[in-house]
This record gives C-alpha cells, sequence and structure tokens, in this order.
C-alpha cells in the first residue's frame, strides 16, 4: 500500500513517517521511501511505565479459570483487559465469564470487523466492564478507562508482554497487570523480566478463597463447554452471520432450568 501512495505523490517534498514501533520493517521501509532521513525516537529500549504496577500469579495450569474469577472478584469496580493467546479460549473464557455474572465481551481475529468494533465500542463505553482479546488487541488501542490488564496466557514474544500492558496507565493514568504463570511458562516469564529489567512482585492472593470458586467455575466451564458445540453445529449446518456469543441465550436458558434443545440426529 506504502508503495503504491509513493508512485502517485510528488517526488519534491518532505515525508514525516511515523511508528510506534521501529522494526526492521520500518527501517527498510526508510531507506527506500526516504532521501537523508533524520531519525527521531523517543527510546530505543523496550520499557513499560513508571505508573504500570506490574504483578505475577504462579498456578497450577488446571486451576487458571478459577484464579481469573477469583481476581476478578478481588478487583471488582475495575475494567479489564484479558489477553488469551487464541480465538477459541478468547471466545470460551467470555462465555465462562458471563455465566458467572461478568459482563464480558470478546474481540478476536474471527469475528467480523463489524463485531469487533461493536464489542470494542461497548467496551469503551462502559457497557461492559471485561473485554477479552487475543493480540488482534495489544496494539493500537487507546481506551483511557482500562484500568487492569490480564495476561490471562503468557505472550509467546516478550515484546508483546510490553504492547499487551501498555493498554492501561495510558498519558500518566496508573494501571496495574497481572501475569499468569503456570508450570508451562516459567521460560517465557523469565524472558519478560530480563526484557524489561526487572523482577515483578508476586500478586497477593488467599488460595483458599481460589478453591471455593473451584466447584462454580466447573459448572460455568460446563455450560461455556455446550454453548461452544452449539455455535460450532449452527456455523456448519447454516453457515450463518449470527452473533450467538453476545447474549449467550442457550447457555442462560439452560442456567435458568429451561428446556433444552434437542439436537437433531
Amino acid at each position: 500500500q506504502v508503495d503504491k501512495i509513493l508512485k502517485v505523490i510528488p517526488r519534491d517534498r518532505k515525508t514525516f513517517l511515523f511508528s510506534a514501533t521501529m522494526t526492521k520493517k520500518v527501517q527498510k521501509l526508510q531507506r527506500a521511501a526516504l532521501k537523508n532521513p533524520v531519525k527521531c525516537a523517543v527510546s530505543s529500549k523496550y520499557q513499560t511505565v513508571e505508573k504500570l504496577q506490574q504483578y505475577y500469579i504462579f498456578i497450577p495450569s488446571k486451576f487458571k479459570d478459577s484464579y481469573l474469577v477469583y481476581i476478578l472478584n478481588e478487583l471488582a469496580g475495575n475494567s479489564f483487559m484479558i489477553f488469551c493467546s487464541t480465538c477459541n479460549n478468547t471466545q470460551r473464557t467470555a462465555l465462562l465469564l458471563r455465566n458467572l455474572g461478568f459482563t464480558a465481551i470478546p474481540l478476536h481475529g474471527q469475528m467480523s470487523q463489524n463485531k469487533r468494533l461493536g464489542s470494542l465500542n461497548k467496551f469503551k463505553a462502559k457497557a461492559r466492564s471485561v473485554l477479552l482479546a487475543t493480540d488482534v488487541a495489544s496494539r493500537g488501542l487507546d481506551i483511557p478507562h482500562v484500568d487492569v490488564v490480564i495476561n490471562f496466557d503468557i505472550p509467546t514474544h516478550s515484546k508483546d508482554y510490553i504492547h499487551r500492558v501498555g493498554r492501561t496507565a495510558r498519558a500518566g493514568r496508573s494501571g496495574k497487570s497481572i501475569t499468569f504463570v503456570t508450570q508451562y511458562d516459567v521460560e517465557l516469564f523469565q524472558r519478560i523480566e530480563h526484557l524489561i529489567g526487572k523482577k515483578l512482585p508476586a500478586f497477593p492472593m488467599q488460595e483458599e478463597e481460589v478453591m471455593m470458586l473451584t466447584e462454580r467455575v466447573a459448572e460455568a466451564q460446563r455450560f461455556a463447554r455446550m454453548e461452544m458445540r452449539e455455535q460450532g453445529e449452527k456455523k456448519r449446518s447454516r453457515n450463518d452471520d449470527d452473533d450467538d456469543t453476545e447474549e449467550a441465550l442457550g447457555v442462560r436458558n439452560k442456567v435458568a432450568g429451561g428446556k433444552k434443545k434437542r439436537r437433531k440426529a
């Protein structure tokens, strides 16, 4: 797209090229598009802002959902961005949280652009307090009221951590980030600490209270799996474009003791 633009604009010009990050691709573009360029960079070091309080929690992988619910309860009243590694896990976790009474909404790459904008606008308008997203939302979003960023799935690339936690504590405001570290994520977490040059403190928790949530969370997980299956079957059978996830009617009917729909053989 940039090459197309360069072909039709005047050759004799002043060009200003702005980028949030100076990647190798941007540097190549700079050489191709500019004569005698002057580079002005705020910082070449990957770092997080001082007003961001960063924590981690070290947990068994099988209890991740319970710990997430515990933290949302502990920090109730804040707005949250929760990052997951896959579209499927984003959708599943959104349904799980809705079953437990949280106003959660997903944002991921398998949604149409209209649905993505709808999710984003609801979160920006504070109609939803929890936005679950893949890395599609880790860059370029400026939502002033994000109070807490949770890395539910630890990022594979350390630089993505900086982009994710940068969704909070923007423009001089304060914010919190909490990273979930399971027994499988220790090396990735150590890389993140090395990149930002900090040892992160553990987030204070009461494990007994987390374990008390496991039964309710297990039930919500079961309903979320059922709803995911139903959505998959609807897409395969009709290939429609309805957003069943926003209302989650099937799950709510089951929770309320409504009649279950019979599946066609």
